[in-house]
């Protein structure tokens, strides 16, 4: 009677225990009715109250997250610093209003375009503050690796004849408005049969820092249908554009360690067909090979090793053709793109969707959106994954200092 008694009480106990999660050592900014949070393993901070918070980023060191703070439509938007070290956010330079801005790789500096104008932040003890005009005609930009560059796009201009190239410029940090200091890296020939675009966005580095990835994006209402994706060499010697897809930075993603390229591809700003997960050998180009089943389409898409990706998958709907846009209902698949062999990884209820994987060091992390956004984390593709952030507006913005 008493081991009958004994077991009974055992079974109870752990019935009723509560289900505790594992602290994960990750590091992430987030957005949360509006407002800028910040959490570190399962401890969260409120950073922000009474505003609109848009694209947190996070400085090379983790010190600063610079953000937007702008209005309901996401307009009039200003850079804001927080300094966690003195644990409050200003303003570098009180008119900054822009919605293009990017940390330096080395530096606690800002570059940010202020409509056409690029500026960098000086620094003041260690804080960015105050700002140095760097080049006129920018559409967009990016730091070059080493911290002292930039690589500006200029949009190109409508003649008589059409439209004209669009021009690629190697600007220094200190070039102050010189005109002399600023040198022609690359001009995109785009008014052709091949390639047609006026704009060059989104550029992304390879790991080696030898190739520069960008979209050539076309006129407005084209752009939302189709962009062409390129590579450059990073002495502006060699250009090849890849493929078409659309106007979405999260979709262009380096491999690790090797220069692969991944890609959504495809036309259409409706995301019910034709979009499918796309790996390109750079500068060998040619040899691109598509992962995507028959009847499905890849909505995000993220390196986990550099044999394997990440993709948020979901079924065709070829059937719709008007009224409001259908949900596509994802789900994680992991795809080894040597063997091909492709599975399932994350398992959301029927009216949820998973999105936006991002892979910190061991752990692969991703937005659930239902009635409302989660965050869920699992370390590695076996283990089991459980729920980290409750109740955020979109995917967070991470902090990795290598050491996972």
């Amino acid at each position: 009677m008493k081991i009958k008694f004994m077991f009974f009480f055992i079974v109870c106990f752990f019935t009723f225990l509560p289900i505790v999660s594992a602290e994960v050592p990750l590091k992430a900014a987030f957005i949360r009715e509006h407002q800028l949070w910040i959490i570190e393993g399962n401890k969260e901070q409120q950073l922000t109250k009474g505003r609109y918070i848009y694209s947190p980023k996070w400085s090379h060191d983790g010190r600063f997250i610079a953000y937007l703070d702008g209005d309901k439509n996401g307009e009039n938007t200003h850079l804001f610093v927080y300094d966690a070290k003195q644990k409050s956010s200003y303003q570098p330079y009180e008119t900054i209003e822009t919605t293009s801005f990017e940390w330096s790789p080395t530096t606690n500096q800002i570059a940010y375009n202020a409509g056409g104008v690029l500026n960098v932040t000086k620094t003041k003890n260690g804080r960015p503050m105050g700002f140095d005009n760097v080049s006129l005609g920018t559409s967009d930009f990016t730091w070059f690796p080493n911290g002292k560059e930039f690589l500006v796009s200029s949009q190109s201009n409508l003649l008589p004849t059409g439209w004209g190239p669009i021009h690629l410029f190697k600007v220094p940090i200190n070039a102050n408005l010189n005109t002399e200091k600023i040198k022609p890296f690359y001009t995109i020939k785009t008014n052709t049969p091949d390639l047609f675009a006026i704009d060059a966005n989104y550029f992304k580095w390879s790991p080696d820092h030898k190739w520069v990835s960008f979209l050539a994006t076309p006129t407005a209402s084209w752009s939302a249908d189709s962009n062409t994706l390129c590579v450059l060499s990073s002495m502006g010697k060699h250009f090849q554009p890849l493929g078409n897809m659309l106007m979405n930075e999260d979709w262009i993603k380096w491999a690790p360690t090797e220069n692969k390229l991944a890609y959504i591809s495809g036309e259409g700003r409706f995301l019910v067909k034709d979009k499918k997960t796309t790996i390109a050998d750079i500068p060998t180009s040619n040899h691109q090979k598509k992962y995507t089943p028959n009847g499905y389409v890849d909505l995000d898409i993220e390196w986990l090793s550099p044999d394997e990706v990440i993709v948020a998958r979901a079924k065709e709907n070829k059937e719709w053709k008007e009224g409001p846009v259908p949900t596509m209902f994802s789900k994680l698949y992991v795809i080894n793109i040597k063997s091909t062999e492709q599975k399932q990884i994350s398992f959301p209820k029927s009216s949820e969707v998973d999105i936006r994987p991002q892979v910190i060091g061991p752990y692969i992390t991703w937005y659930r959106k239902g009635n409302r956004g989660d965050v869920w984390v699992k370390e590695g593709i076996k283990n089991h994954a459980y729920l980290w952030i409750k109740n955020v507006d979109e995917a967070p913005m991470f902090f990795s200092d290598n050491r996972l």
